[in-house]
């Protein structure tokens, strides 16, 4: 068991993005297409943590041409180059699941003052 745990601890990021829950990101991940990379940017508003060291995600959901999108981004993951917070959300949940069912502007998060 201490093995796994020396392993998992090498693969931990030391740059760990810090983001909470309502807030609304950009997160550059790293996409493969043959034998290149590019960045492609996802930005949405983080629903949900969860924790766990290595396996540690949360997850960003967006709207696009009207058609819900949510990605689950692992922390530690080596194709996640970088997390920006554009803004900070004003929330009471520790997961805004609610906000599936919602449409338009009552999907939106209040902003920090």
């Amino acid at each position: 068991m201490d093995a796994l745990k020396l392993i998992a601890q090498d693969c931990l990021r030391a740059d760990k993005p810090v983001v909470a829950v309502g807030d609304t990101v950009k997160v550059y991940c790293k996409i493969k297409e043959g034998d290149n990379y590019r960045t492609q940017i996802f930005e949405g508003a983080v629903i949900a943590k969860q924790h766990g060291g290595i396996s540690e995600s949360f997850t960003v959901r967006r709207v696009a041409h009207g058609c819900g999108i949510e990605r689950v981004f692992p922390i530690h993951s080596p194709l996640i180059e970088k997390v920006e917070v554009v803004r900070h959300g004003r929330v009471r949940r520790a997961k805004l699941y609610y906000l599936r069912d919602r449409v338009g502007k009552a999907a939106k998060v209040k902003q920090v003052r």
